[in-house]
């Protein structure tokens, strides 16, 4: 078993910028990617970015310059840098381990309880 905390979200001004971290505990060394997903009500669960074992990485286009996913071995933590926040990046940020399929939040073993990010025009 995998848990996962994610941490970082906040009410922020748009054009700001913001790090989520997800910390991992548990039987992380079988962890082959990382992601991060959001969710706003009413809609499905969107992908935002993932990163792989060996530092691949992929994101969403509507982040695709903005928002870089890295990650921290040592300390079994994943981030997300958030840069150029627009309002419609408002949603609750999810951390998902463990997918061969990066984009596909239905192919993800573990999930984190998510994080709110608050975007004001």
């Amino acid at each position: 078993q995998v848990h996962l905390v994610e941490s970082g979200g906040r009410l922020v001004q748009a054009g700001g910028s913001l790090r989520l971290s997800c910390a991992a505990s548990g039987r992380t060394f079988r962890i082959i990617s990382m992601g991060w997903f959001r969710q706003v009500p009413g809609k499905e669960r969107e992908f935002v970015a993932a990163i792989t074992w060996d530092d691949s990485t992929q994101y969403a286009d509507s982040v695709k310059g903005r928002f870089t996913i890295s990650r921290d071995n040592a300390k079994n933590t994943a981030y997300l840098q958030m840069n150029s926040l627009k309002s419609e990046d408002t949603a609750v940020y999810y951390c998902a381990a463990d997918s061969p399929h990066l984009d596909e939040p239905g192919m993800y073993k573990y999930w984190g309880q998510g994080t709110q990010v608050t975007v004001s025009a």
